[in-house]
């Protein structure tokens, strides 16, 4: 039986017409701009436009993930369906989010004991994360079953690669992924960091490169250098960026230019609030399947 629900939450940054289409549910974390708290509604409450010009303007942002009562009340409302569930939390290595989602899990089964509830540690985030639930989604119109969906992704997970860089050191420095110093000396050289999701989940700064153009060049050379039958890769891969849409459609057609057999054009979201929080504007990241990650 095929029938299941696929799920995840909104740091998966799809849209909501991605998610419909797709017929994949999403939880809602929440964000502070200053001392207000609000939904990541997938830009219903607050457009992602509206959400960097905040952070450009000097607010103070941070990130509410899901306690536990709020994932158990979010899987007995999926749960009450009938139907069983696949849900895909984001890194345990970023969030505190996954452990909240399996100890709810853990709580919930106990009321539908007939019915399978699974909690995936995605170790990833973004539209990597979305791109995980996207694959499932697909193998659920092709037939897959919900355990052999489940049992597929906890073997492939760390396949999706996620190959980030930043334009703005700013809130790097803020989250402490880049020191002040280094901030100050990559912002007078015009450094990019290039950073990836490592086998935890974690993001790991891995080239310092200097000027967009290079850090462009060198996004790319991870694709080729890491995809899936390299430059043949035929799957989907997916771009997502913070206020940086000219650097996310230069980096598409980069890539469409040297991978000429994509499944489809490489869909291009926006980063949410939850993810862009820390990452603040002027970041750009690429996913795609590929060789396990192995650092």
């Amino acid at each position: 039986m095929n029938d299941y629900i696929i799920s995840t939450c909104t740091p998966a940054d799809l849209t909501k017409e991605h998610f419909e289409n797709q017929d994949i549910r999403y939880a809602c974390f929440h964000y502070n701009i200053d001392d207000k708290t609000y939904d990541d509604d997938l830009g219903l409450t607050m457009t992602m436009s509206e959400f960097y010009k905040a952070m450009a303007d000097g607010a103070m942002t941070s990130t509410t993930q899901l306690n536990q009562t709020e994932y158990a009340e979010y899987f007995e409302k999926l749960l009450s369906t009938g139907k069983d569930v696949l849900h895909i939390s984001l890194s345990s290595g970023l969030s505190g989010s996954f452990n909240s989602a399996r100890n709810a899990a853990e709580a919930v089964r106990e009321k539908y004991p007939t019915q399978k509830l699974y909690v995936v540690d995605s170790l990833g985030a973004s539209s990597g994360m979305g791109l995980i639930a996207d694959t499932l989604a697909d193998m659920r119109k092709s037939g897959k079953t919900i355990d052999e969906a489940y049992e597929w992704i906890e073997e492939n997970k760390l396949r999706m690669h996620h190959w980030f860089f930043t334009t703005d050191l700013t809130y790097f420095v803020r989250s402490g992924r880049v020191s002040k110093i280094s901030g100050l000396f990559g912002g007078i050289l015009g450094i990019c960091p290039l950073l990836n999701c490592d086998v935890e989940g974690k993001l790991i700064p891995r080239q310092k490169i200097r000027g967009k153009a290079k850090v462009l060049e060198a996004t790319v050379e991870k694709m080729a250098e890491h995809a899936d039958d390299g430059t043949n890769y035929s799957q989907k891969c997916y771009i997502s960026h913070s206020a940086s849409f000219e650097d996310a459609e230069t980096l598409k057609k980069m890539v469409e230019s040297r991978f000429p057999h994509l499944k489809e054009k490489v869909l291009i979201n926006e980063i949410g609030p939850t993810i862009g929080s820390h990452s603040g504007p002027g970041t750009v990241a690429l996913f795609f399947w590929g060789d396990k990650r192995t650092d």
